[in-house]
């Protein structure tokens, strides 16, 4: 069977399974979208949830973020792990998009890039639920269910999202890419995956070795 028949049935299974391809993370507009996603960084996006509605009354737009301070930022961030250097780039990533992008979110992974604090991961969600694009979030779920189908090898995330952007259908990149999160929480799981009840199991290259 070839990668693109792999990643054809794994779409389709997915999408029966969850057919609510959701982000998880709670957002209403664009900056939040990418202040929440620089905050999940080592932090369950639960956590961030329950974070960021005191985060974004205090600082409800892009310029209250810039005329703000990091020890400010930090107040609101502190149980979501790392929160200086997050507070840090936060402050530093608003006031880049008021100088240097006209205060808009950029929508192309190459600018988004240039954000403090911002690597691939973060943009791809970006591009693929702000600006309806196609992307590859390559984060651990991702990583670790498409090598455990067979879709990828290794876990270095820009590896595996070139691996993935080669057989994926590009309309359907994203929303995959949210199933698998879903997918990673409830059935395959890192430490004890319920082969038994994933739809994925009849084509699983993971499952069929046992």
């Amino acid at each position: 069977m070839t990668k693109k028949r792999l990643a054809a049935l794994a779409v389709e299974a997915l999408k029966k399974e969850y057919p609510d391809a959701l982000c998880s993370l709670t957002y209403t507009d664009p900056l939040q979208l990418l202040i929440a996603t620089r905050l999940s960084a080592q932090c369950t996006d639960a956590r961030v949830n329950l974070v960021t509605p005191g985060l974004f009354s205090r600082f409800p737009t892009l310029d209250s973020f810039c005329g703000g301070t990091q020890e400010e930022i930090e107040e609101y961030i502190h149980s979501c792990g790392l929160y200086k250097t997050k507070a840090r780039d936060i402050l530093a990533m608003c006031r880049m998009l008021k100088n240097s992008f006209g205060g808009k979110v950029p929508d192309t992974i190459e600018e988004l890039t240039k954000l403090p604090g911002v690597g691939r991961k973060t943009a791809n969600l970006i591009v693929g639920d702000i600006f309806h694009k196609p992307a590859v979030v390559t984060d651990t779920h991702c990583i670790r269910i498409s090598g455990r189908i067979g879709l990828s090898t290794g876990k270095n995330p820009a590896k595996v999202e070139k691996q993935l952007r080669a057989v994926l259908p590009p309309a359907e990149s994203n929303d995959f890419c949210h199933r698998l999160v879903l997918h990673g929480r409830a059935v395959c799981t890192a430490r004890s995956p319920k082969c038994g009840a994933c739809c994925m199991k009849v084509f699983c290259r993971s499952a069929a070795q046992g």
